[in-house]
């Protein structure tokens, strides 16, 4: 049996160096089928082409990058304060960077591991241990 594909819509800011900053709708992706990867959608008219904007990258990326600064290259993910998640998108056209609330991304988590983790008629599940918060723990 295959789970299906997880969408969670959540509202991010775009930072900038306008005191006033942008908010926007996002959609974050997962589909079982790609279960090491997670998608970040943009609305049409953030990219020069007016079409929607998608950003594919590590599951465990966005994961690390709630309590540590992590990546290189295009996709770059930190925390900033308590609260607050920062992704920074490289690309030829430039670089955006986007704040969003650590609560969210959390809850889109544990979405996408309770979808990946595969389950057993007993009711048990053949995924890595989840810790209190839902996050995959390491084994040992």
């Amino acid at each position: 049996m295959t789970s299906a594909p997880i969408e969670e819509r959540v509202r991010a800011r775009v930072i900038t160096d306008d005191p006033l900053y942008r908010a926007i709708p996002v959609a974050l992706r997962f589909a079982p089928a790609e279960p090491l990867a997670v998608r970040i959608v943009f609305p049409p008219g953030l990219s020069p082409e007016g079409t929607e904007n998608e950003w594919v990258f590590s599951l465990t990326l966005l994961e690390t990058g709630l309590q540590s600064p992590t990546g290189s290259g295009d996709v770059r993910v930190w925390p900033a304060g308590r609260v607050q998640t920062v992704v920074e998108l490289h690309s030829p056209e430039g670089v955006a960077v986007v704040q969003f609330d650590s609560a969210a991304l959390r809850r889109f988590l544990r979405r996408t591991y309770a979808a990946a983790r595969p389950h057993h008629p007993d009711g048990g599940t053949d995924g890595p241990p989840v810790s209190a918060q839902g996050m995959p723990r390491a084994r040992r």
